[in-house]
């Protein structure tokens, strides 16, 4: 087999990408230690919580939903719960699930950190795009995020990946 070694375009723009997507992730985790003294991660876990319907996600579904292995999230889960953000709740459907939901406390640090979270994003990533860019950003990140994970129909892509596991009916 044959290497297909990168062009020099697509050297240029790989090294940009590994560059910005760096430095994007410390200037998160940077604000967001300063402003809440935690990681992206853990604000994102609580931010999608945040978002599911009664602040509740199976904790397999919430692995899947950041794109991160169990264990990672067991373990920041753990800490967070410590922290009096989150709490594990048994699952009412399957007595071998567990489902992590989102406390008041977690509530009120993420209320009271969304808004240089935000910032930060803005600053650190949209105002440098031109309106288009924003499009065009969204439409390549969205094309990697399918080939790398698939949506259960494309062959093509990895049978298993990290976070991806069957389906387990959600918990009530």
């Amino acid at each position: 087999m044959t290497t297909r070694w990168l062009t020099p375009e697509e050297q240029r723009a790989w090294r940009a990408y590994v560059a910005a997507t760096h430095l994007l992730e410390d200037a998160l985790d940077r604000q967001l230690q300063q402003d809440a003294g935690m990681p992206h991660l853990y604000y994102s876990i609580l931010a999608t919580l945040s978002e599911a319907p009664e602040h509740r996600l199976r904790m397999t579904g919430l692995a899947e939903a950041l794109k991160i292995t169990r264990s990672r999230l067991t373990y920041a889960v753990a800490r967070l719960e410590k922290d009096g953000l989150v709490r594990r709740e048994s699952c009412r459907w399957d007595k071998r699930g567990s489902v992590a939901a989102l406390t008041d406390e977690g509530t009120a640090v993420l209320e009271r950190t969304a808004p240089g979270h935000v910032e930060t994003v803005r600053a650190s990533l949209f105002d440098h795009l031109a309106p288009e860019q924003v499009g065009q950003l969204e439409e390549i990140c969205g094309g990697i995020v399918r080939a790398l994970q698939g949506d259960g129909t494309d062959r093509t892509a990895p049978d298993e990946v990290p976070w991806r596991r069957r389906s387990s009916p959600p918990c009530s």
